[in-house]
């Protein structure tokens, strides 16, 4: 049996004890802490922390759950992490988040599905049981495919909307993917969908000084739901996004963040498109266009969203700069089919 502080990032620290064999996620769970998971078997990296102190054997993950460059600098997954000493384990959520409450069905209906462009659709769901979400801006839920019981996890790309009880999220359009298969040629407004959750630790935080937000993708979603927040709640530091996509046509919401950017002081975006045969005025990868500037010399939170390359590209060009922001929160994620 050994002893494991976590260190929550609001500065409380709580002890659980581990059994022999016994995972910190496990442990902490019978301990009535819910360290933000959604696999339990190295798979999605949602539970990911950093051992700062203590000896531990870490196996059945994947690498898109935990990068060997990672593992080196002893991020951890608790799902998998069985110590063998006393550990000090940082957390990257507050206590508060953590505290285990039973994730429970909520039952909503389709009152919109959009084609935003050929890779990407939105839709929307609303009902009762949608407002008893209490979610951060950022998280995400797991969403059950009709007819199956398959569920795909997708971030909202906003906060719950009072006049109609609803709720929006972002979907790219994979071929023979089971979801959007599903959203692209059969669903149909009136349709009833079941969502669990929330789930993540990739939320915003309160705003202390500067934010860059880097998306890739439909990366962008979270980033959708943190600027609602953040037009309800206002920002007194500067807050900069940029978002990168392949193509031309993987652009979306754009008007959506024209309306953010003339709506919140303080807010700017830029948009990128890799693909070299692009018409859009500004191309490269987000890396291309982090400016000294937004990086602040350090003093600054960054947020980012996308695939693993582009996660582990971004990782790499901080590290070359030399700089160490103040807090670095980061989610990635794979189509899925």
């Amino acid at each position: 049996m050994h002893k494991v502080a976590l260190n929550f990032e609001d500065g409380v620290t709580r002890f659980i004890q581990t059994l022999p064999g016994e995972s910190v996620a496990d442990a902490a769970y019978r301990s009535g802490l819910n360290i933000p998971m959604d696999c339990r078997d190295g798979a999605c990296g949602t539970c990911k922390c950093h051992c700062e102190s203590g000896e531990y054997a870490m196996d059945g993950y994947i690498d898109d759950a935990l990068s060997d460059h990672e593992a080196e600098q002893r991020y951890v997954l608790t799902c998998c992490m069985v110590p063998e000493s006393d550990c000090v384990v940082t957390v990257p959520a507050s206590s508060e988040v953590c505290v285990r409450s039973q994730q429970a069905d909520v039952h909503g209906e389709l009152t919109e599905i959009n084609r935003l462009s050929q890779s990407t659709l939105s839709f929307t769901v609303a009902g009762d049981q949608v407002r008893a979400l209490h979610f951060l801006p950022g998280q995400y839920v797991n969403v059950q495919v009709p007819g199956t019981d398959q569920t795909r996890a997708y971030s909202f790309s906003s906060m719950v909307r009072e006049q109609d009880e609803s709720v929006s999220f972002l979907i790219r359009v994979v071929p023979g993917g089971l979801m959007s298969g599903f959203m692209a040629e059969q669903a149909k407004v009136g349709d009833r969908l079941t969502l669990r959750g929330p789930f993540g630790s990739f939320y915003l935080r309160d705003i202390k000084r500067p934010v860059l937000m880097l998306a890739g993708g439909t990366g962008l979603a979270p980033f959708l739901a943190m600027l609602d927040k953040i037009r309800a709640c206002g920002s007194e530091h500067p807050v900069h996004l940029i978002y990168g996509v392949t193509h031309d046509f993987d652009l979306v919401e754009l008007e959506k963040l024209e309306a953010f950017a003339a709506e919140i002081d303080n807010f700017s975006f830029s948009a990128c498109v890799a693909s070299p045969e692009s018409d859009w005025p500004r191309k490269g990868y987000v890396t291309d266009h982090i400016e000294p500037s937004h990086l602040n010399a350090g003093e600054v939170d960054i947020y980012l969203c996308g695939p693993p390359p582009m996660v582990e590209a971004v990782n790499g060009f901080i590290e070359a700069k030399g700089i160490q922001p103040v807090s670095f929160h980061y989610e990635k994620f794979a189509a899925s089919h």
